[in-house]
């Protein structure tokens, strides 16, 4: 596996992380706990060095599992988990949290659940519009000066919170949601991110699995998977959105590949500090996902889709209005 340092940062990671949090949560009932350390143990196995998780996710069993499966790698592997929620007695959310106190405790109870000394790469989980990105940006710096963080991260951000937060404290990496057919980032955010030497970990790279081309307009989902609530995921956009995944599946027959392995290798083309964390619960899935850093697309390839997909108009929100409100700020 192909290494790639995120901005110009000393964090050095596989080229392709794994995303871990549909192991424990959002996609579903919850993997057994056996057979996900077992997936992540797999995954340091092919070369995959970057793990990435939230004391949201479960919550907190998500930070419990990762740090059990790769307590035996620590020193070769990176883990990245968030702050910036509240969570109530019954671990449910209750709104924002990036209070510098707050954060403080996070960090303490997430190096706990990791079994580290360090959190590799800490991000706000969403900008708060209660707390100046500033003293968010300051509390991480405290963490990291006490050796508790080492690297700091913020996650669907817009570019002036960018370069505000990177005036207190460098950026490491921003996480947003980056594929074929999400692509705002390119407007204002990517062209910051250069600017500034910051990398972009792209969360949900494959359209939260739609662009797999293992989803229909007739597939349904589980009761607890929150693709229900997405309007991107009616099954009248499911419908209109399958010319994304024709165009994906034209290119992968050519190139004796598997539309997930396009949309990650088209990913992969557009920066060289761009790394997709897809996630999966299935081991195949994991092989077949990893494959796709092996695949070179020419630039006749990458015209192709970039020209083919401009002409598609992705149907539906990608997600419920309320969240959306919480992103991009």
């Amino acid at each position: 596996m192909k290494k790639r340092r995120l901005g110009k940062s000393d964090l050095e990671v596989s080229a392709l992380g794994l995303g871990c949090m549909g192991m424990s949560f959002g996609y579903g009932p919850a993997m057994d706990r056996q057979q996900a350390i077992a997936l992540i143990r797999a995954a340091v196995e092919k070369g995959v060095t970057f793990f990435d998780t939230a004391e949201v996710y479960g919550p907190y069993t998500n930070e419990e599992l990762v740090g059990e499966a790769l307590a035996p790698f620590r020193k070769q592997v990176a883990i990245a988990t968030k702050f910036g929620f509240r969570l109530d007695e019954n671990g449910k959310q209750a709104g924002m949290d990036s209070r510098p106190e707050h954060i403080k405790q996070v960090a303490e109870a997430s190096l706990k659940r990791l079994k580290v000394e360090t959190i590799d790469l800490f991000y706000q989980h969403r900008v708060d519009p209660n707390v100046p990105i500033e003293d968010v940006a300051g509390a991480v710096k405290d963490l990291i000066r006490e050796g508790k963080v080492r690297h700091f991260g913020l996650s669907e951000a817009g570019a002036q919170t960018v370069r505000r937060a990177h005036a207190v404290q460098p950026v490491t990496a921003l996480q947003n949601e980056y594929s074929l057919w999400w692509r705002r980032p390119e407007e204002d955010v990517l062209p910051t991110l250069e600017e500034l030497g910051i990398g972009l970990v792209a969360f949900s790279p494959l359209g939260k699995g739609f662009l797999t081309g293992k989803i229909d307009e007739t597939t349904s989902f589980a009761k607890d998977d929150f693709r229900n609530i997405v309007p991107r995921f009616t099954a009248e956009a499911r419908k209109a959105n399958q010319a994304l995944v024709d165009l994906l599946t034209q290119v992968a027959a050519r190139k004796q590949a598997t539309p997930a392995q396009i949309a990650l290798a088209w990913l992969l083309a557009q920066k060289p500090w761009i790394v997709p964390i897809p996630g999966t619960t299935k081991l195949h899935r994991l092989e077949e996902n990893l494959g796709a850093a092996r695949i070179e697309l020419t630039a006749q390839d990458l015209h192709e889709l970039r020209d083919a997909a401009s002409k598609i108009t992705v149907q539906g929100a990608r997600y419920p209005e309320a969240l959306e409100k919480t992103t991009g700020r």
